[in-house]
């Protein structure tokens, strides 16, 4: 990035002539060639440039470096020796196939910074030595006089030196839903947020409406988009919960594998076993012991649950992200367009002095004219594209209706009224008008009736400079004096709920029709009041009360003004409390990172705030601990986007480089879409727990098994190709099955899991113990009592009793506190069928002639079969009792028993 230099200067704060005077420019003839030369030198090109990245290699490379991973590869190689190729190449699969995923998704997110480039403008209009001519965009220099109209990308930061009816839509820089109006004059506070800056364009923003002109105060990495660019250069990368989560139990496992492979190598010897066989033995449980499906089973559960969130209208671009919604404690979403419709809308109109008016009031024909109040509004703006019917008023018109989002708010308000724009001005053609400045606030056409010379005057903008122009007001259908200050007190309060209101006035004579325009602005009549507002959508309110009820703290981010922020914060319940107070960009900045770490804590909305500031807050929350989901549409959006634990864009009404930036993309831009997606997420990580409850429990039971029979006297218990097959046969189908498993139903009302959280919490590891106890019990006593009646075939119901205490074991762990007669036996036809499939090649191992010579099985008599099955549905009866004391007395503290947040 180009270090800072004389370039960084407050040129908000100072006159036209003052900028131009720093930049050596004459703003009627522009820069020479030669100086424009002198300059791309100093200044280098108006480009946005990419940090070092690496290469393709050497991020495939890293894929390898997890922990994980390499207890994999070292069980592949164990494998290989233990003359398994079929386990070796399994595992080799699957350590390929997550290198490949996690590949593909960094090089995806590397596209970030080249969507931020392709929003620069490909050309420029510029006066360079008196002359106009079209440039190359990455030509421009500091000092350029560029052109600018309605529809052009602003292609460089420009302080304007001239501007006519100029507005520009800043939504992608500051979060602002309307366009925003600009003019030359200096904005006085230095440190004043973007939107506030109405002397200054930026670069990436566009022209709504109006021309302009201004001199290039910044290029490339200099401008506000190059900031962003500069921030979204930083590599962090943020692991999401079930990466740290298995990097943790990866190293714990690999330790506790290796020690008691060497216990039970050492012991066989101990007691005289053959060389060989031990050996073969502690690999093969090596192999058995760690579960390689385990990646699998995440890769099959995330990508099927991506496909499901897909259906939900949520794009995920991350396949942890799908498990990290489920851990995610903050979610800080944007304003406009996210929570709100993006779409502004009449929220109140009010008479002056009174309250709000009934329909009927406002279709009523005004006393001195035969027009209504909705019938000022509407020919009083600009909008083209208005349809004769009340059809205007659905959103599907929205299309049609070409204007400032504020005027076509009115046309629409005003049609839903039955005053149609186009009859109205057949009957009353516009005659003159005196057009909207930011000096004046306000706009005024003037309107004659066909065949009359009496004049009608239809004015509306901002009440305080709307008001003292009126000497009466409309009330109750009546013509009284106006109070002016009890009116301006009366639009202040509605723009403190966060609305933003215009003052509708009308005036009419008989006058001459040379009369200048302006002077019907005088002397006029007062008729309402009117509230707009970008409404909350409807489905917001709901999803922001079950993040709640969740435990999900949902806090506003916004560049919009503090008053509308906090009346949409209360409409959708993400503050509660009218008085709390919203903290401004300006007031973030005064704070150091350890007081914004205490802050964010207490803090639910953030207005006029800048693209650091976002960036800021989700750190300070990951500084205590918490996990952030970050929501946004704009460019200001994507640095915060990329360093929050995940990062949610709008597919709809978002820019390419928070798409590219984020971690999932909501398809509808709908806030209520992210409940289902943590809904999901929240199931996703269920099932992976409920996995390696399952698997760490049945490789417990054959440790156990294996370690505790020459302490008692036992002979060695399980073959090598028997502890591979209950592996391979046990935690594949079924295990992967467990991915398919539903939603239990309080998975929404229990608090988000906590980060520092273990994956072996709330009983887990205990369980895993207790379970493989009773199942190495289980078939060790087996083992004995078959020895003791001197029946030659203890080996093969050995193997039996612990391969069905495995799936009965798996039937049962469905639900942490459910039991499975409540949850439906067939609720997961995906894992019965894994379950019967699994028991079939059982029987095969132990009925067809041509496998008992491979796994040194001998068929089981009717009754020795029914023997192994009793036994083994011990475990299941153990695991239900288990959740029955969980749910009784609230053993092992359950998350779902817990309070949610607020």
């Amino acid at each position: 990035m180009t270090p800072p230099g004389p370039l960084e200067r407050p040129w908000h704060t100072m006159t036209t002539a003052a900028v131009a005077e720093q930049l050596r420019v004459d703003p009627a003839q522009g820069l020479t060639p030669n100086e424009v030369t002198r300059r791309q030198r100093e200044h280098g090109d108006n480009t946005l440039r990419a940090a070092t990245r690496r290469g393709p290699l050497r991020m495939l490379l890293a894929q390898f470096a997890d922990v994980m991973v390499l207890v994999l590869i070292g069980a592949a190689i164990i494998a290989a020796l233990v003359g398994d190729p079929e386990d070796t190449l399994a595992i080799v699969a699957i350590v390929i196939l997550n290198a490949v995923l996690g590949f593909v998704q960094e090089y995806r997110a590397e596209r970030a910074l080249a969507a931020l480039g392709a929003m620069a403008a490909p050309t420029a209009r510029v006066r360079r030595a008196g002359e106009e001519r079209t440039v190359p965009s990455h030509d421009l220099v500091p000092g350029d006089l560029v052109l600018l109209e309605a529809g052009n990308v602003v292609p460089a930061d420009v302080r304007l030196t001239d501007s006519v009816r100029l507005s520009v839509e800043e939504a992608a820089l500051t979060g602002e839903s309307v366009p925003v109006e600009k003019d030359t004059a200096p904005t006085s506070a230095t440190d004043a947020p973007l939107g506030d800056r109405h002397g200054m364009l930026y670069k990436g923003t566009s022209i709504a409406a109006g021309r302009g002109t201004g001199i290039v105060v910044a290029t490339g990495m200099r401008t506000e988009l190059g900031r962003i660019a500069a921030m979204l250069q930083d590599d962090t990368d943020v692991r999401s919960p079930l990466q740290l989560r298995l990097a943790a139990f990866g190293r714990r496992l690999a330790v506790l594998v290796i020690g008691l492979c060497t216990i039970i190598f050492v012991t066989g010897l101990l007691r005289g076993e053959p060389l060989g066989l031990m050996f073969m033995t502690a690999l093969s449980l090596a192999v058995a012991a760690i579960p390689e499906a385990l990646p699998a089973v995440i890769t099959v559960s995330l990508a099927l649950g991506a496909r499901r969130m897909v259906r939900q209208q949520a794009l995920i671009r991350r396949l942890p992200a799908v498990e990290t919604l489920g851990s995610v404690t903050y979610i800080c979403t944007d304003k406009t367009g996210t929570l709100t419709e993006n779409r502004m809308r009449v929220d109140v109109v009010q008479a002056p002095c009174g309250s709000a008016l009934e329909a009927s009031h406002v279709r009523t024909p005004l006393p001195h004219v035969a027009l209504t109040i909705a019938g000022v509004a509407t020919l009083c703006t600009d909008v083209q594209g208005a349809a004769d019917d009340a059809a205007a008023d659905d959103a599907a018109a929205d299309d049609v209706l070409v204007g400032d989002p504020t005027e076509t708010a009115l046309v629409r308000w005003a049609t839903a009224h039955e005053a149609h724009k186009p009859s109205l001005e057949q009957r009353w053609p516009r005659i003159a008008e005196v057009p909207f400045t930011s000096e004046r606030a306000r706009m005024t056409t003037v309107h004659a009736a066909a065949g009359h010379e009496q004049r009608l005057a239809c004015t509306k903008g901002a009440p305080e400079r709307v008001v003292p122009h009126c000497d009466r007001m409309l009330r109750d259908g009546a013509l009284v004096p106006i109070d002016r200050a009890a009116v301006l007190q009366q639009a202040e309060q509605m723009a403190a709920s966060g609305l933003r209101v215009l003052a509708v006035a009308t005036n009419s004579d008989h006058g001459e029709p040379g009369d200048p325009p302006d002077a019907l602005e005088e002397h006029q009549l007062l008729l309402a009041l009117v509230g707009l507002i970008d409404p909350p959508r409807q489905e917001a309110a709901d999803a922001v009360l079950t993040c709640h009820t969740a435990g999900i703290h949902v806090v506003m981010i916004t560049g919009d003004h503090p008053a509308t922020a906090r009346a949409i914060a209360l409409r959708l319940g993400i503050e509660t409390d009218p008085t709390a107070p919203v903290l401004t960009g300006r007031a973030l900045a005064d704070l150091n990172d350890e007081a914004l770490r205490e802050q964010v804590e207490h803090t639910r909305v953030y207005a006029r705030v800048a693209p650091e500031d976002k960036l800021r807050i989700v750190r300070a929350l990951q500084a205590r601990g918490e996990f952030a989901a970050m929501t946004g549409d704009g460019v200001n959006d994507a640095p915060a986007l990329k360093h929050a634990d995940i990062g949610i864009a709008m597919g709809l009404g978002g820019t390419d480089v928070a798409r590219e930036a984020s971690h999932m993309v909501l398809l509808d831009d709908n806030f209520a879409t992210i409940v289902q997606a943590v809904r999901e997420g929240r199931r996703i990580y269920d099932n992976i727990r409920r996995f390696v409850r399952f698997v760490l429990s049945t490789n417990a039971g054959e440790i156990w098994t294996l370690f505790l029979a020459p302490f008692l006297g036992l002979p060695l218990p399980l073959l090598p190709i028997h502890i591979l097959w209950m592996n391979l046969v046990t935690d594949g189908l079924p295990g992967l099955a467990l991915a398919a498993e539903r939603a239990e139903r309080d998975v929404m009302q229990r608090p988000p899991r906590p980060p520092q959280e273990g994956i072996f919490a709330h009983g887990l590891w205990q369980h895993a113990v207790w379970v493989g106890l009773l199942m190495a019990a289980l078939a060790l006593g087996t083992l004995a009592w078959a020895r003791h009646t001197g029946n030659a075939h203890w080996q093969t119901m050995t193997f039996t009793v612990l391969t069905l205490s495995q799936l009965t074991h798996i039937m049962a762990i469905r639900s942490e506190r459910q039991s499975v007669f409540r949850q439906g036996v067939t609720s997961n036809p995906l894992l019965l069928l894994a379950v019967v499939a699994t028991l079939l090649l059982q029987l095969a191992t132990i009925y067809v002639p041509a496998m008992n010579g491979v796994f040194r099985t001998v068929p089981l008599t009717l009754g020795e079969l029914a023997a192994c099955l009793a036994i083994a549905s011990v475990v299941f009866v153990a695991v239900e009792f288990e959740k029955f004391l969980v749910r009784r007395r609230g053993l092992y503290a359950d998350p779902a028993a817990a309070t949610p947040a607020s």
